[in-house]
């Protein structure tokens, strides 16, 4: 049977080995859940996978680009055929067709038709982007030129940096939840929150025990109402994704020395030789731009608006709330480089179901999200694990590298991904400790739901 140690926390002055809880009170004392440090390799879990071992062969490889390009084909005929409902009968609601008590109800149902229709696009866009990232990892073809054309067209055609964001996005598939080099929803530290340095006297390096004094401190800087939270989350969904892309917020800002962007070549996000990838990239965008300014110019603002606008409003902030959920949670941990392996970054996310939850209509609703963005919430385990495996396989992957993973005491799926675990998330998610090989996000009080431990 293994024995486990607590993981130490590295300081600069000595310090007991262990948990070190004081003997004057046990007020504050909360029972953090065990977590050991898994040992896995990538090679354990991939020899699961089936779809590794026959990825070689010529057939495989050509099936697998004949049956992207039609899910691309059948991603753009259901946004067509979303339009076109849209403006076949939403003008159809009017007082000819439709009797309404009150005139401006006719106003009231336009906007609600036109908001379900943006939404519903906004999936169907949120798959369309997931095909573009696939392409960026070498998914789509067994030939990497064909993969660039096509996520090139793809990710240009909705506003998307194709070579700047593959570049970053393959760091962060590196170094995911390293706490110096991953790249997106870096946690923040106790010193980059400004909180006071940690007395031993009120409170432990894991978390487990924190004063009430030092709680009540704690939530004085860290607790925000609802209502302000509620606006913090909104703006993070929404206009969070080109935060990130202009000016790195929610990036690495530890390991980079000066302002990071995914437009310039001069970022430090990028080597002198990816200057013409990026380059690239900001053409594509600039075209994006010119193509929205002249269909603006052609049939009118309201109508770019409501049929593309806010579509691709939806589309980002799908794109930041997956990722958020996948990399964010109490129970998921941070590496310092002492302890991260590439397996252990890929094991330190969620598989979450979209928009999922008990009951007929959370099974519903999760099915529809999911099938509209190619399940790249409930998959996303495997898809760290092996980024080359195309959406359709990660299913059956799913299904062999979960039994794996469970077999080891290890939890892959967390709760399903909605708006209110969104909220949990943020107010559960503050920040970590300075120092320690494993780390966990600690809440608004400076508590931890998990303590690491190294088996042995």
């Amino acid at each position: 049977m293994s024995t486990v140690t607590i993981a130490t926390t590295r300081t600069r002055r000595p310090a007991a080995k262990g948990l070190v809880l004081p003997q004057t009170s046990n007020e504050g004392l909360t029972v953090a859940e065990r977590f050991v440090v898994p040992n896995l390799t990538i090679k354990q879990i991939l020899d699961v996978v089936p779809y590794v071992t026959s990825a070689g062969s010529r057939y495989a490889t050509l099936l697998r680009t004949q049956a992207l390009a039609l899910i691309e084909i059948f991603d753009a005929a259901i946004f067509a055929v979303l339009l076109w409902v849209a403006h076949t009968y939403i003008p159809e609601i009017n007082p000819t067709n439709v009797h309404l008590p009150h005139p401006s109800l006719y106003t009231s149902a336009h906007v609600l038709a036109w908001s379900i229709y943006g939404f519903a696009a906004g999936l169907v866009k949120m798959g369309w982007f997931v095909l573009g990232h696939e392409c960026g990892h070498g998914a789509f073809s067994p030939n990497q030129t064909v993969n660039d054309i096509i996520g090139f067209i793809i990710h240009s055609s909705i506003g998307v940096p194709y070579f700047s964001w593959k570049i970053s996005h393959k760091l962060h598939h590196s170094n995911t939840s390293h706490l110096t080099k991953d790249q997106p929803f870096v946690p923040y530290t106790r010193e980059e929150w400004g909180l006071q340095p940690m007395n031993p006297e009120h409170e432990n390096a894991a978390g487990s025990w924190v004063s009430l004094e030092l709680q009540e401190a704690f939530q004085e800087v860290l607790e925000y109402s609802t209502s302000w939270s509620i606006v913090s989350l909104t703006g993070q969904l929404f206009i969070g994704w080109w935060a990130y892309l202009l000016a790195d917020v929610k990036g690495q800002h530890r390991n980079h020395p000066t302002w990071a962007n995914h437009f310039l070549p001069t970022s430090p996000i990028f080597t002198p030789q990816q200057s013409k990838q990026v380059l690239m990239s900001s053409v594509g965008v600039i075209c994006w731009f010119i193509a929205i300014a002249y269909a603006v110019q052609t049939f009118g603002f309201v109508a770019v608006f409501r049929t593309y606008a806010v579509p691709y409003m939806w589309m980002t902030h799908w794109l930041v709330f997956i990722t958020y959920l996948q990399h964010s949670d109490p129970a998921l941990p941070k590496y310092e480089a002492s302890a991260f392996t590439f397996a252990r970054g890929a094991l330190s996310t969620f598989d979450r179901e979209l928009m999922g939850g008990p009951g007929i209509v959370g099974k519903i609703s999760n099915y529809l999200c999911a099938t509209a963005t190619h399940g790249i919430c409930e998959t996303h385990i495997v898809h760290h694990s092996c980024s080359r495996i195309p959406h359709y396989h990660a299913w059956e992957a799913k299904t062999r590298v979960d039994e794996l993973l469970r077999s080891h005491g290890i939890q892959p799926q967390g709760n399903p991904a909605t708006w209110s675990e969104a909220m949990r998330i943020l107010r559960e998610c503050k920040f970590v400790e300075s120092e320690g090989e494993v780390r966990f996000y600690k809440n608004a009080k400076g508590q931890a739901a998990r303590v690491p431990v190294f088996s042995q």
